[in-house]
């Protein structure tokens, strides 16, 4: 199926630089053994499960949804939308993906297939090492995201299997009621993938994309890497 597909990565590296949400710890490496002392490497590695480029199940927001461990693996491969609305986010922090952008999209390059990934570039993975810029930190959160319109016609008009998005958040920083989480995908089933990057790299549709992700028991979430196949 991926035979003469082009690779590209979709995920930031993780390390104790990584932007993380306001008040969330960054993750942190112990070296517990060496190669010269022990004969091998090994670390002791503590990161909160939504760090850097990172998987969202339903039950980081609702309550009894499935969880990280209990979702179907063929749902973490799926083909892929990429929406890109840079543009109209350059100097607009609080930019939102609206649905006459969705239909604009649609009407250039074809219906988004049911049960796509669809995945939102803003732009602001140009910003993901700068937290003033990518979070708003030490301010208010100001980053784009999906608008409630937008994220509904996704879900229930094209059966999204997951959203994703280049910011800090699948809604945008100043949502304080996180209505796409708690109204529309997550009690849908629907995972999120945030903190993406290349997506420029991606056409608008055609490609393919595979997460990789913690099998944690009970997760919330996951660091993820997340890998795109390009025709």
């Amino acid at each position: 199926m991926f035979m003469n597909m082009r690779v590209v990565d979709l995920t930031q590296s993780l390390d104790s630089a990584t932007v993380m949400w306001p008040g969330a710890p960054a993750p942190t490496a112990e070296t517990i053994l060496t190669v010269a002392r022990d004969g091998f490497y090994n670390r002791r590695i503590s990161f909160m499960e939504h760090s850097g480029t990172h998987f969202d199940a339903p039950c980081h927001m609702i309550d009894g949804t499935t969880s990280v461990d209990q979702i179907p693996v063929e749902s973490l491969v799926r083909p892929a939308a990429m929406i890109d609305i840079g543009e109209a986010c350059a100097g607009r922090p609080d930019a939102t993906l609206t649905l006459e952008q969705v239909q604009a999209f649609e009407a250039r390059h074809g219906r988004i297939p049911d049960g796509a990934a669809v995945l939102l570039r803003t732009g602001w993975e140009a910003f993901n090492t700068d937290a003033a810029r990518y979070a708003g930190a030490p301010g208010p959160l100001r980053f784009p995201g999906f608008g409630p319109d937008a994220a509904r016609f996704l879900v229930e008009e094209r059966a999204a299997g997951g959203l994703g998005v280049d910011s800090l958040g699948i809604d945008p920083g100043v949502a304080t009621d996180f209505v796409v989480h708690r109204q529309i995908s997550h009690p849908r089933g629907v995972w999120h993938l945030e903190g993406l990057t290349n997506l420029a790299q991606l056409p608008p549709l055609g490609a393919w994309v595979v997460v990789g992700v913690l099998k944690l028991t009970d997760g919330s979430g996951s660091p993820a890497r997340v890998i795109a196949f390009v025709p």
